[in-house]
């Protein structure tokens, strides 16, 4: 049976009626659920379908539950972790090497530097401008560069419009960072880094949607290259959750 035409666990039914009704009532984080007698009666559900399904939205990140008097269920805002966490799994199960988020990042990264010179708002061109300064005045600190490289890309792709990429990047960067891969980045590379990573800037801050992503294209290219080249054995070793931070 495919995965679609599975019917649906109550469990999970009634999950996804309590995050409509946080939706429907207005609920923001740090708002606290209805005791759990008043959710059972809501949902007219047991004790222990109701508890399965309060877990499984806290390991999903929309809830935070405390335990004891005075506790129960908190509201929450999911953050990439959990994204990063079942993308991991996802790709271990595959047996995919790290290359396979190299090779989507070349697909993805220039098409998000189109959209954020489209769709790039002042924070953003601030957030960019920061990142860039940060490496260029600490280049020789290759754990402040490395933070700063990773800012700029997430930028780009916050900057973009689209909350997919946003977070999408932020997951595989998690992944890929996490696993601590020996890949060395000696100053000559960072120096080149700083220069695409310029020019990649200016064209998203001058809003010019084709030289943005040209100027991504070449620079993920030039990156996967040196990757490949160098660290061939890195890029193909089979991603593991219990490796990832």
């Amino acid at each position: 049976m495919d995965r679609a035409e599975r019917p649906q666990k109550t469990a999970m039914i009634i999950a996804r009626r309590i995050i409509a009704d946080i939706e429907r009532e207005g609920l923001r984080p740090g708002d606290r659920l209805p005791p759990e007698r008043v959710m059972l009666e809501q949902y007219q559900v047991g004790r222990g379908t109701l508890r399965e399904s309060l877990r499984y939205l806290e390991l999903s990140g929309a809830l935070s539950i405390k335990p004891g008097p005075g506790g129960g269920p908190t509201v929450q805002k999911p953050d990439g972790s959990h994204l990063m966490t079942g993308l991991g799994l996802l790709l271990q199960f595959e047996e995919s090497p790290f290359g396979t988020i190299v090779e989507a990042r070349v697909g993805l990264e220039p098409l998000m530097a189109r959209m954020a010179a489209e769709r790039r708002t002042e924070e953003h061109r601030l957030g960019l401008a920061e990142a860039v300064r940060a490496m260029e005045e600490r280049l020789d600190d290759l754990e402040v560069f490395l933070a700063a490289n990773r800012r700029f890309h997430n930028t780009i792709a916050w900057a973009s419009g689209n909350a997919l990429f946003g977070h999408l990047v932020d997951a595989m960067d998690g992944v890929f960072v996490g696993a601590g891969l020996g890949v060395a980045y000696p100053q000559r590379i960072r120096a080149k880094v700083v220069e695409d990573d310029l020019a990649i800037y200016t064209a998203i801050a001058d809003g010019d949607p084709d030289a943005a992503e040209g100027a991504m294209r070449a620079h993920v290219s030039q990156w996967t290259s040196y990757l490949r080249e160098k660290f061939p054995d890195e890029l193909s070793r089979p991603i593991a959750w219990n490796v990832m931070r």
